[in-house]
C-alpha cells in the first residue's frame, strides 16, 4: 500500500450515520483538505480515522504500522495545568528538530497561562513535530491570529515529504495556500 490512508465509501457517525459516503487517499507529502458545510460531519470523518467514531459502511485502510496524530477542533484544556510548553512537546516527541520561531517564547510558559491561539499552535506542533506519519488537523486556524496562521502555512509548506496531513478548515484562503488537493463533502 503506497498511500498512508485510504477511505473507500466511508459512512461514519455515532448512534446514526452523519457523513458519507466519502472516498479519498492521502499519500506521503500531501496535505489533503476536506471542505463542506457546517455540521456535515467533517470532524466526525477525522474521528472515524482514529476509531473514535463509528464506521457504518465502507473501509478504512491505513498503512501497516502507521502512526497518527490528531489535533482536535476543541482541544481539552485542563485548568490549572502547571505543565510547561517544552514538557508537552517532550511528551509528544516533538521537542527536536526545527521548532517554528513563534513557539520559542512559549517553551518555558505554563500551558494554563497561554492564550487560545498560543495553545492551539503549540498543540498543532505537538502533532506535526512528532513521529506521526499522518497528522489530522481539525480547524487548525481556530484561535490563531494572522501571525500564527502565517507560521502554520509555512510549517505545512515545508512538511516532511514522508508525512501526510488530512485537514478540515472553513478558511478557503488557508486551504488554498496549504493543500495539495481538496475533497468536497456534501449533504
Amino acid at each position: 500500500m503506497d498511500a498512508l490512508l485510504e477511505l473507500d465509501g466511508i459512512v461514519a457517525g455515532y448512534d446514526a450515520p452523519i457523513i458519507g459516503p466519502v472516498s479519498l487517499r492521502v499519500q506521503p507529502g500531501e496535505v489533503v483538505g476536506i471542505q463542506g458545510p457546517n455540521g456535515i460531519g467533517k470532524s466526525t470523518l477525522l474521528r472515524a480515522v482514529t476509531r473514535a467514531a463509528r464506521v457504518f459502511a465502507g473501509e478504512i485502510r491505513r498503512r501497516p504500522g502507521l502512526r497518527v496524530a490528531h489535533q482536535r477542533q476543541r482541544p481539552v484544556r485542563l485548568s490549572p495545568m502547571p505543565m510547561l510548553g517544552r514538557e508537552l512537546l517532550r511528551l509528544t516527541g516533538a521537542e527536536g528538530g526545527s521548532l517554528p520561531p513563534l513557539l520559542t517564547p512559549l517553551l518555558d510558559r505554563r500551558l494554563d497561562r497561554l492564550s487560545g491561539g498560543q495553545m492551539q499552535f503549540l498543540q498543532i506542533w505537538a502533532c506535526l513535530g512528532g513521529a506521526a506519519e499522518l497528522v489530522l488537523l481539525d480547524e487548525p486556524t481556530n484561535n490563531l491570529d494572522p501571525r500564527g496562521t502565517a507560521a502554520l502555512v509555512e510549517v505545512l509548506r515545508t512538511l516532511d515529504r514522508r508525512r501526510g496531513v488530512l485537514l478540515v478548515s472553513h478558511e478557503a484562503d488557508f486551504v488554498q495556500r496549504v493543500c495539495t488537493r481538496v475533497v468536497e463533502v456534501a449533504a
